[in-house]
């Protein structure tokens, strides 16, 4: 797998990553949102520069100007709910991206250390032959990732498979490293050491989807 740590240099984003795992800055939900969906455009411009390009000529008022286009076949495909603002950041940068949804949540059956990963709803076009994105916000251990995936194979095989999470751990790095073919590309803002006993970055920055859109009701 191609893993691009974009934390290995120092740039404007290391100001959003701060801010999200910040307590205080936490605290408003909206500004959380507006900056993973800031990560997400940053991330999709760095993902940009390695996707297919083609020729393309374009009619001005004064004459014609010739510049090269990526090939517009990309299917944006996001984990909810903690996905939808990384993902709204990625579809700024690519607009005329199909789009894919699925549900995957861990469920903890005995032992609140263990737990399995669920997809309940999936909405996704084609993919056969085309550029899939695959967006999840947080890369604890890897599992919700490769789960969407295998949940994703009926619908064709792309040509290519990009990965973007805004924090990972090690361990799920690794993990994903592993169960994907070696020409997968991982984009990924920051990457941190540890995972808890439960599962959880560390330092991390908490449950993203319930510092996006309030806490949830457990089950």
């Amino acid at each position: 797998m191609h893993i691009h740590d974009l934390s290995k240099k120092p740039s404007i984003l290391n100001t959003f990553i701060s801010e999200i795992r910040d307590k205080s800055v936490q605290k408003d939900s909206m500004r959380f949102r507006r900056n993973i969906e800031r990560i997400g455009e940053i991330l999709g411009y760095e993902l940009s520069t390695s996707l297919s390009y083609e020729a393309h000529k374009t009619e001005t008022p004064l004459g014609i100007s010739e510049t090269v286009l990526h090939q517009k076949d990309i299917v944006l495909c996001s984990i909810l709910r903690a996905g939808v603002p990384l993902h709204n950041g990625l579809l700024n940068y690519f607009d005329a991206a199909e789009n894919a949804f699925i549900s995957a949540y861990r469920q903890h059956k005995h032992n609140p250390e263990s737990f399995d990963i669920v997809v309940e709803y999936l909405a996704c076009p084609s993919l056969e032959n085309k550029t899939l994105i695959l967006a999840d916000p947080m890369l604890a251990t890897g599992q919700s990732m490769v789960a969407t995936f295998e949940a994703l194979k009926p619908f064709g095989k792309p040509k290519s498979v990009h990965l973007v999470s805004v924090i990972g751990a090690k361990t799920g790095v690794e993990f994903v490293s592993k169960a994907f073919d070696s020409d997968t590309h991982l984009w990924i803002a920051t990457i941190d050491n540890e995972l808890n006993e439960k599962g959880y970055i560390i330092p991390g920055l908490g449950d993203a989807g319930d510092l996006a859109f309030g806490n949830k009701l457990q089950q």
